[in-house]
This record gives C-alpha cells, sequence and structure tokens, in this order.
C-alpha cells in the first residue's frame, strides 16, 4: 500500500493551519460540554452505594422501582440494566451506615416479592471519601502533566516539552468531553483510562519528536517545516500500525469485556483515536506554531560538543599528569 510506504514526504505542515482548526472546534466543543453538561460522577467520586443485582429471568424494572421508591433508605434511586436484562444495578446517592453483608440481606428482604435473585455485588462509599478521591485524581494527573514536562525538557528543548503539553491537553479534553456527551460514568476506571491515555500518547509524540530532532541534527535542511514532515512521514506507518493493533484490542474489550469495563474502554478507544491523531497532525503543528530555530539549535548542539571535547581533553591531561 502507497500510504505505509516510508520513502514518501507528505506535506503535513502545509496543511497546519486546517488541522489546528479542527482541533481548536473539537476542544472547544468537549469544554462547552465539560460545563454546560459536566461529567456523570459515579459512587467513586460521588459517594453513595451501588449494588448489582441478577435475577434468574428479565429483571421486572418497574416493580423494584416502586418497592424501592416506597422505602425510606431507597426512594428516588437510580436503576439501570447491566448488559443484560435479568442484570441491574440500583444506585443510591447516599451512603449507608451499614456494611456490606448486612445491605445485602436489607436490600434481599426489601426485593423478596420481585423475583428468584442474586447479589453479586455491594459498593459503599462515602462522601467525604468521594470528595477526597476527586482531589486526589486531579492532583494525579496534574502531577502528571508537571513531570512529563520536565522530562521532557531535559531530554529535548522546552518547545518540546510545550508542545508535547499542549497535545496532551488536547487529547484528554477531547477524551473527556466524549465521555461527558455520551453520559459515561466517571469512576476510578476511567482515572486509570485517562492517565493510561497520558502514557500512550507521550509515547508516541517522543518517538515523532525524538526523529524531528535526529532530522535537525544530520540533515542541512534549514526550513523546520520540511524537516518535520520528513520525519513524521517517516515514523507514520509505525504509528499507523500500532495504534491499529492497540486499537483493535482496545475494541474487544469493549465489545466483548463485559459492562464493567465498557467505561474504561471507550474512553481508551476516544484517546487512541485522538492520540493517533494528534501524533500525527498536531504535536509537531504545536512545534512549529512556537517558532522552534533549527539555527539556535544547532549552535546549541554545537556548543555542547565543543564543550564536551574540552571536557575529555582536560581529562586526558589530568590522567597524564600534565595538568
Amino acid at each position: 500500500m502507497e500510504f505505509f510506504k516510508g520513502d514518501k514526504i507528505y506535506n503535513f505542515m502545509g496543511k497546519r493551519l486546517p488541522f489546528l482548526g479542527f482541533s481548536t472546534i473539537l476542544v472547544v466543543a468537549s469544554i462547552v460540554l465539560l460545563f454546560t453538561k459536566g461529567v456523570n460522577f459515579g459512587i467513586d467520586f460521588a459517594g453513595g452505594t451501588l449494588v448489582q443485582v441478577k435475577y434468574d429471568k428479565a429483571a421486572p424494572i418497574d416493580k423494584i422501582r416502586d418497592i424501592l421508591n416506597n422505602t425510606k433508605e431507597y426512594k428516588n434511586s437510580s436503576i439501570t440494566k447491566f448488559g443484560s436484562d435479568d442484570e441491574i444495578i440500583i444506585r443510591v446517592t447516599t451512603s449507608t451506615n451499614s456494611v456490606s453483608s448486612d445491605l445485602s440481606d436489607e436490600i434481599r428482604n426489601v426485593l423478596a416479592d420481585t423475583g428468584k435473585f442474586e447479589i453479586r455485588r455491594v459498593d459503599i462509599v462515602g462522601p467525604k471519601v468521594g470528595g477526597e478521591l476527586r482531589e486526589k485524581g486531579l492532583m494525579a494527573f496534574v502531577l502528571s502533566l508537571v513531570v512529563i514536562m520536565i522530562y521532557v525538557s531535559f531530554r529535548f528543548e522546552w518547545r518540546f516539552a510545550l508542545a508535547s503539553i499542549l497535545a496532551l491537553v488536547h487529547d484528554v479534553t477531547i477524551a473527556l468531553g466524549a465521555v461527558s456527551l455520551f453520559g459515561i460514568e466517571v469512576n476510578l476506571d476511567i482515572l486509570a483510562a485517562i492517565l493510561t491515555l497520558l502514557g500512550y500518547s507521550l509515547n508516541d509524540t517522543i518517538i515523532v519528536f525524538d526523529r524531528i530532532r535526529e532530522g535537525v541534527q544530520t540533515s542541512k535542511e534549514s526550513d523546520l517545516s520540511k524537516v518535520v514532515n520528513d520525519s513524521v512521514s517517516k515514523t507514520l506507518s509505525r504509528t499507523t500500525l500500532t495504534s491499529l493493533t492497540t486499537f483493535f484490542v482496545v475494541a474487544t474489550l469493549y465489545f466483548f469485556g463485559g459492562e464493567i469495563i465498557n467505561g474504561f474502554a471507550f474512553t481508551l478507544l476516544v484517546g487512541i483515536i485522538v492520540g493517533t491523531y494528534s501524533s500525527i497532525f498536531i504535536a509537531a503543528s504545536f512545534l512549529v506554531q512556537l517558532k522552534f530555530s533549527i539555527e539556535d539549535f544547532r549552535a546549541k548542539e554545537v556548543e555542547k560538543v565543543k564543550k564536551q571535547k574540552e571536557k575529555e581533553k582536560m581529562r586526558a591531561m589530568f590522567e597524564q599528569g600534565t595538568v
């Protein structure tokens, strides 16, 4: 396929403004969604009680809802199907002081007239714990960005670091926008998916940046856009094949892994698509927009080599006793 030919150079930077414009629309739409619709915090972050119940036949949801509405503890509970008609999730926005075993007995007694069933899971999270988990989750995300920026600055140059952070924020914002749009319940598994997305997207970006740096060092080209086009084109096959492989694995988890990991898999699916797109079209575009100078970079590299040679010369002279 011509798409995978490593010797073909694509003019990505010549079309960077339309790509950046499209990404800006997606990011702005995602931010609007997050501020207007918000995210659907699950038990882990909002606090409350979750009970998973499986019936031997289709669950009588209307009857269950009527029974729970007539109780004090479970009034206004949310009842949804969980993967199939015979399995449901009961969510109560307030947590109970009972331990799981007592709560299971209580639910079993309340729903005794609804048919034959078994209680498979009971999760209880207090509102204080939920608030602490939200704060720690946000802190983990911010610290990840800070550490990533420090690492990329140390390995490359500050413009590379800023470009990579902008690309990561781009990826995460769009992924969260999709989570908000489809009403995915945000729990610890979604946080894990977002942090996984940070590492996955950064890995792709680092590979592209590494090839750009190599192109700046080895080629005589002084036009950054041409160097970027050459570098991104040479990594295109690797990026595409890696992303497709990961996409198919996560898609398998989404369609066949069960309801319990659907949110995690959905977030990763969106993240893989957006992360691959940003690695090819967006990260390097930010680098060009930040006016990275090939001449200044090469001058600094020459100075580094000069200083290294001087150090080696001084060390040799010291070892020979001439200093």
